[in-house]
């Protein structure tokens, strides 16, 4: 974990272009600088909340993708709840005084703004229009997850990768992690996309050969492509859970 002193000006924020987030308008853009207090980057595969741990920040992702997880009791590993995309908001249960009852972990290198947890009250106090942005947030992200739920349990294998190439290359596209609807460079591994799907490692491997065979997805190590968008969604069911443009901090 390192702290960067090369710090982005607020005002220059590459968050500000892209194509799923709502520019910060240049009033409340003055209360957010001063509500940072810096940057973090982390490399790929490190911890930045850690179940359990009392913390006493909050994070809005600058760039990189990083993965929320429950770990579960015993030996039974770890369910992935969520994927987290610049411009997410990260360490929001710190606000209350809460303990994260979840990790994240980085999937690739990533940058992140950091706040202060105990000033977050004067923020919503100087402009109230942030906590309902934050409100409305909680709302869509509680969405996208009541999406994944119905994913796990009434898609059959192969159905459910598709969902979750989808929603990542959708995600990231949004938040300008990619500049393409239909293909995502990102290094998951079959172990991870199990963890999300509720699928033994035999299992991925065999709905992702059988996407690839059927010409709908080729999901390597390091790159999703989608070859054909509409027929892919088609054999999905998918239904975007999320709604553009994003509010961020």
């Amino acid at each position: 974990m390192e702290t960067s002193t090369d710090l982005i000006e607020c005002r220059d924020c590459p968050l500000a272009c892209r194509p799923g987030l709502t520019p910060i308008e240049p009033d409340r853009l003055t209360l957010v600088e001063d509500f940072k207090r810096g940057e973090m980057v982390l490399e790929a595969g490190n911890t930045l909340i850690r179940q359990g741990q009392p913390q006493d920040k909050l994070y809005t992702v600058l760039e990189g993708v990083l993965i929320r997880y429950r770990e579960l009791p015993g030996d039974d590993g770890r369910q992935i709840v969520n994927f987290m995309f610049p411009g997410d908001l990260l360490g929001l249960q710190a606000v209350r005084g809460d303990a994260p009852s979840h990790g994240v972990d980085t999937v690739t290198a990533a940058r992140l703004c950091v706040f202060p947890q105990d000033r977050f009250n004067d923020l919503i106090a100087k402009e109230p229009a942030f906590g309902f942005d934050i409100v409305w947030l909680a709302a869509k992200e509680e969405r996208a997850l009541e999406s994944h739920l119905v994913t796990l349990g009434k898609r059959r294998a192969a159905e459910r990768i598709a969902y979750l190439a989808l929603f990542l290359v959708e995600r990231a596209y949004e938040s300008g992690y990619a500049d393409s609807k239909t293909r995502l460079r990102l290094p998951l591994t079959q172990a991870q996309i199990g963890d999300m799907l509720g699928l033994s490692l035999v299992h991925a491997n065999r709905s992702i050969q059988q996407l690839r065979e059927s010409g709908l997805v080729d999901w390597k190590r390091g790159e999703i492509v989608i070859h054909d968008l509409a027929a892919t969604v088609e054999f999905a069911e998918y239904q975007s859970p999320h709604i553009s443009p994003r509010p961020y901090l």
